[in-house]
């Protein structure tokens, strides 16, 4: 199932090229949540509630989805977490322009998984507004689990347990010596979407071809085949850290291409089996 959210924070299931509207489900499961609750009520109930938002979908008018404005796919995320130098290849290619050794660079086993401002999350209709122009910004393309269950010290057997779906994502980065999470915490720099396309959709979360392309001009292709820690072992990871909660959006790395990214350029993430994110740069004002 693909599920999105769209307008005026409504709850739609796409169905080829129309979405049809279940916000009644979702009206539902927020008066019925905790308001101090951590994560997303939508998504901490979508076991409960998938078949029922399944058959509501069935008997919706469709919409086309060239009308809609996309939303980012989770209202209420806990965190937004991400992990650095995740492909080899990127490692290789950050590493020559620093003029330093691969093998001398620090992995993501010693780096750790870094954290993203909440309000760094944008949806496809809204725009990445770029500032300190006179910086290198950049487009890193990246799969993003949504976590689906509460969860810590998550085992590597039962991490996929844990996922709710994926979406695609940007982790835009403007190059620096302030902090990380800092420079990529910029408002509009983590843009997400099209929508969350369920765990059950996704066979093999390990072998996803992704591709990014700048004006249409393709400028990061890989497969999450190349990951240095898997899906699995990134939930193990993050989780032996942090508690994961319902709707945390999960960035889990970038592979090599990285370039600049200007006002005016549209950025698509795409992967065949979880959509295409499309998104224009903007100047912040």
């Amino acid at each position: 199932m693909r599920l999105c959210r769209y307008d005026d924070d409504r709850l739609g299931v796409v169905i080829g090229d129309q979405v049809h509207d279940v916000t009644p489900a979702q009206d539902e499961i927020r008066r019925a949540a905790r308001y101090d609750m951590f994560g997303d009520a939508v998504i901490a109930a979508l076991p409960e509630w998938s078949g029922k938002i399944a058959e509501m979908a069935k008997k919706a008018p469709g919409k086309p989805l060239s009308q809609v404005k996309l939303l980012p796919p989770v209202a209420r995320p806990s965190k937004v977490m991400a992990a650095p130098t995740n492909y080899r290849a990127h490692i290789a290619e950050m590493a020559e322009r620093s003029g330093t050794a691969p093998e001398n660079h620090r992995g993501i086993g010693a780096a750790g998984i870094f954290l993203k401002a909440n309000s760094s999350i944008v949806g496809p209709s809204g725009t990445i507004p770029l500032r300190f122009l006179e910086r290198l910004n950049e487009h890193e393309l990246e799969v993003v689990i949504i976590i689906g269950k509460k969860g810590t010290n998550i085992s590597r057997e039962n991490a996929l347990d844990h996922i709710a779906g994926y979406c695609m994502g940007l982790d835009m980065t403007t190059r620096g010596k302030e902090d990380r999470s800092f420079r990529k915490s910029i408002d509009g720099y983590s843009p997400v979407g099209p929508w969350i396309v369920t765990a059950d959709e996704i066979a093999d979360p390990d072998n996803l071809p992704i591709v990014l392309t700048v004006n249409g001009v393709t400028k990061q292709e890989s497969n999450t085949s190349n990951l240095v820690y898997d899906i699995r072992k990134l939930i193990e990871f993050a989780s032996s850290f942090y508690t994961l909660h319902p709707g945390d959006y999960f960035f889990t790395g970038t592979p090599n291409g990285v370039s600049p990214v200007r006002p005016g350029d549209w950025v698509t993430a795409a992967c065949p089996q979880i959509g295409e994110l499309k998104i224009q740069a903007s100047e912040q004002k």
